[in-house]
This record gives C-alpha cells, sequence and structure tokens, in this order.
C-alpha cells in the first residue's frame, strides 16, 4: 500500500466507524494523515446521501428523510464530533479555570450545558435538512456531502495553529500537523464540494472558517489550546454554518 493509501485508511479508521480489515491503519500516520480528513467526510457524506435517497424512493416525508441523513452521519462517525461538542460546552461554561474546564471535559457524564449543545445542534441540522430536502432531494444530497467533507477539512488547521491544551487524549495522540497538510486537505475537499454544491460553496466555506477561526480564539481563552472535543465541537458548528449559508 502507498504511504498515501496507508494515511487515508488510517483517516478512515480514526474518524469512522467503518469496518476496516485488522491492521490496515497505522497509529504513527496518524499526524500526517490529516490532510484525508475531508476525504473521509466526503466518503460519510457520500453514504449519508445515499440513504437519503433510499428513503425518499421509499416514499418517507422530508423530515423523516432528513433525519435519515443526519442518523447515518452520526452512526458513521460514532456520534464522535457531537460528544466533542457536548464536552466543550460543559466544560468551558461549567468551569472556572483550566485546569477545572478541562477536568469537566475528561468526565464521560454529560451536563446541563451539554445536553442543551446536542438539543441545539441536532435540531439546527435537522430542520436545515428538512428545508434542503423541501427545495430538492439532490441539493440537500449535495449539501450533506459538502458540509461533511469541509467541517472535517477545516479540523487541521486548529491541530497546526493551536497547542495541544492537555498532554494526553485523542488529539494529543494524534501529534503535530503541518499546515501544509491542512491546506492539501481543504483542497482535496473543496474540488468535490465544488462539483456537488456550486458556487455557493465559497461562501458557505467563509462563514464555516470564520467561525472556525472564533472556536480558535475560545479555546485559546478557555483551555490555552486545543483538544480533540475541541475540534469535534469545531466540526459541528462549521457544518452547521456550511448547511445554513447553503440553504440561504
Amino acid at each position: 500500500m502507498s504511504p498515501r493509501a496507508s494515511e487515508l485508511v488510517t483517516a478512515f479508521s480514526l474518524l469512522s466507524r467503518l469496518p476496516l480489515p485488522r491492521g490496515v491503519a497505522d497509529p504513527d500516520l496518524n499526524a500526517a494523515s490529516a490532510w484525508a480528513y475531508g476525504a473521509v467526510g466526503l466518503g460519510l457524506g457520500l453514504l449519508a446521501s445515499l440513504a437519503m435517497l433510499c428513503a425518499t424512493l421509499i416514499g418517507l416525508p422530508a423530515p423523516l428523510v432528513a433525519l435519515t441523513g443526519l442518523g447515518t452521519l452520526i452512526a458513521l462517525s460514532g456520534a464522535m464530533h457531537e460528544d466533542g461538542l457536548a464536552d466543550v460546552a460543559d466544560g468551558f461554561w461549567g468551569g472556572w479555570t483550566q485546569e477545572i474546564r478541562l477536568e469537566i471535559m475528561r468526565d464521560s457524564r454529560i451536563g446541563t450545558y451539554g445536553v442543551v449543545a446536542l438539543i441545539l445542534s441536532l435540531g439546527a441540522r435537522w430542520v436545515t435538512l428538512w428545508y434542503l430536502i423541501e427545495i430538492s432531494t439532490g441539493f440537500a444530497c449535495a449539501a450533506v456531502i459538502a458540509s461533511a467533507a469541509l467541517s472535517r477539512a477545516l479540523m487541521p488547521f486548529l491541530m497546526a495553529l493551536l497547542p495541544h491544551a492537555r498532554k494526553d487524549g485523542l488529539s494529543h495522540g494524534v501529534g503535530l500537523v503541518s499546515l501544509e497538510n491542512a491546506w492539501l486537505g481543504l483542497a482535496i475537499a473543496l474540488i468535490p464540494a465544488l462539483i456537488f454544491a456550486g458556487f455557493g460553496v465559497f461562501p458557505a466555506l467563509f462563514w464555516a472558517a470564520l467561525l472556525t477561526w472564533g472556536m480558535a480564539q475560545l479555546a485559546q481563552a478557555k483551555i490555552a489550546g486545543q483538544s480533540g472535543d475541541v475540534l469535534g465541537a469545531t466540526q459541528q458548528v462549521a457544518e452547521i454554518a456550511i448547511l445554513a449559508s447553503l440553504l440561504i
């Protein structure tokens, strides 16, 4: 297997729950594989779109088609990004110091802030997808593909620009990511996003990038760096921004 193929498989192993042959993913390539995060999102978005098309063909109404697509994305990713969002909401607003915030984020239990954040995230994505499907199921599928790819392609920028907030955890285990890899990953995600969703992707990417920058500033202020939870929360915020922008 070529180095790039190994990195792609490693990225799928890290960011998805797709069944992969044992031993094909190499944890030593976690940092190098960051360029493929957008490609993973592309694959997950395609599978979610296929599920939405099947739901449409059997006659399900738009709300249930949207729920099918959203549920497929969550299942394929193991809800890891949703988990990160809940942890960040609990930690950032439930703790008064950096140490307490990080400790809360490590806690597997969910608090009030986390529940509210999940309700808002799931509700925003469900309603936005619902409205997109009312316009066109095909365009809704394109929006799912573009948002899944681009939102994941933005995560490596935080990994490259912010220090690790803790000395263990998922993000720390991945290692340092280069800006070169981050830009490569964004370019790889942008091309299919343009093909599927058209030039409306550019303003969508602008808003997603702006919110990603905002999340980076917030993380730096709250915990002096980034963590796997911060990356997951950023993905959620970026995905919502892209879907909403494409709807407008």
